[in-house]
């Protein structure tokens, strides 16, 4: 791709405000986004690209295999950091660094453009954390084309696609340059990440600061997202969720020479169960799910405290806060309960209970937009590779930039997978090469258009 762009000038400014040009910018129609999408793909750099693709599929499985075999828990993602910092070294990307959040970034400059531009770019994410704690045995087993091992396809399969993704990129520039083709140039840069705190309550911490903190906030034209396996489904529409932790305390005691003190136990049931009780709409589609709840040290103790975890999900955002709503009336109207019958039992005011509220997640609701140039793009790739993609609504990366107004999307990296969250996670490389030729199409095709605006 021989480029002669000139870049945009810089956007700064607060989250959210700092995106408002990229939401204003032109849709794409359906027509040209094909024919920018058959233009690309007769190029012969991209021809060199798909070959790489398919003559290293060994190479794109055994980078999944060690990865796999690098414990990675929720906060606790440095040792594979080390690792993707290495890899990302290893196969030519510039800018790499670990940054203050631990994820770890790498770049395909526009070689054309000084290398402290402030213009926009183009981000291909996806996240290096597992569900599965520090001391889960990982063990991966390959068999063929197929993957055993917790984490094998979520996420990965996302990390080794980004991976084959570059070394495809680098492959084809470095192929192509010579005299009868002086240059292979991406219009923009294009940043590689590998981001932290996906998973659970993580609660998108990566790409939140990728988004608040980092130099690149308020530059970010689209956001392609890889996260487990697949080639015919893209996530366009972000499930919002709330996370939330009730701790309810108290003087504790003996169960019997202090009987009549308030119980944190008793009070976090009752609040429980009238939140459960709580009516939830068919549509919009919510749910409200109590996940954890401890407490106590022994059968013969009253407990000095109690904690529980609520999940609150919807696809909108009024659902959310009327469930928050719900949620601290409660926990309010059951330590009230409980305090009251206490105080009527002849307790002291020493024996009161107290309670608190802390949200530890908070994931925005937002849907990528039907006219988008993103979404233009992806249904003509997907015309030309003869592939029908399924719009789905899940809970990914992706939510941050599509609340920010960014275009942006989750898919998925090719092959095929099962077992998720479980010790019995499995993945297939079967069809990998066909679902990267699409995200490198795209992703290519999501450049050119940013280098149009």
């Amino acid at each position: 791709m021989i480029v002669d762009s000139t870049p945009r000038e810089t956007r700064t400014g607060k989250l959210f405000s700092c995106y408002s040009e990229f939401t204003s910018m032109p849709v794409l129609s359906s027509a040209s986004a094909f024919s920018r999408v058959t233009a690309l793909a007769s190029q012969r750099p991209i021809h060199a690209a798909f070959a790489w693709l398919h003559a290293n599929p060994k190479t794109i499985m055994d980078w999944q295999v060690e990865l796999v075999a690098i414990p990675a828990p929720t906060h606790g993602e440095q040792a594979r950091a080390q690792w993707l910092a290495g890899r990302f070294k290893q196969i030519g990307l510039s800018s790499v660094e670990i940054d203050a959040a631990g994820n770890v970034l790498g770049t395909l400059p526009a070689v054309h453009l000084p290398a402290d531009s402030t213009g926009p770019v183009v981000l291909l994410s996806a996240h290096i954390d597992t569900v599965f704690p520090a001391a889960t045995p990982l063990n991966p087993v390959l068999n063929g084309d197929r993957l055993e091992a917790p984490g094998a396809s979520d996420n990965a399969a996302g990390v080794a696609g980004m991976l084959a993704i570059a070394s495809a990129l680098l492959h084809a520039r470095a192929s192509n340059a010579g005299p009868s083709n002086p240059e292979f140039a991406l219009p923009v840069p294009l940043v590689f990440l590998g981001n932290v705190g996906e998973e659970g309550e993580g609660d998108l911490r990566g790409v939140r600061h990728i988004y608040e903190h980092s130099a690149l906030a308020g530059r970010i034209a689209a956001h392609l997202v890889l996260d487990g396996p697949g080639a015919e489904a893209a996530v366009t529409q972000a499930l919002g969720s709330r996370r939330y932790q009730v701790a309810i305390t108290g003087p504790g005691g003996h169960s019997f020479t202090d009987a009549g003190i308030p119980n944190p136990i008793a009070a976090i049931a009752s609040a429980l169960a009238a939140l459960a009780e709580t009516p939830l709409p068919d549509e919009p589609r919510t749910t409200l799910n109590l996940g954890t709840i401890r407490g106590g040290i022994s059968v013969n103790s009253i407990p000095e405290s109690a904690q529980a975890n609520i999940d609150l999900r919807s696809t909108d955002p009024n659902q959310l806060l009327r469930l928050e709503v719900a949620l601290h009336r409660a926990v309010e109207d059951a330590v009230d309960h409980w305090n009251e019958k206490a105080k009527s039992a002849g307790a002291g005011s020493r024996s009161r209970l107290s309670f608190a509220v802390s949200k530890i997640g908070d994931r925005p609701a937002a849907q990528l937009p039907s006219d988008s140039p993103l979404l233009s793009t992806l249904r003509a790739v997907d015309r030309h590779l003869g592939l029908r993609t399924d719009l789905r609504l899940g809970s990914t990366d992706a939510n941050i930039p599509l609340a920010l107004g960014v275009p942006a999307l989750s898919m998925g990296a090719g092959g095929d997978g099962g077992d998720a969250h479980t010790l019995r996670e499995w993945y297939s490389s079967k069809d990998r090469e066909l679902a990267l030729k699409r995200v490198l199409l795209l992703t290519l095709a999501m450049l050119e258009w940013a280098a149009d605006q």
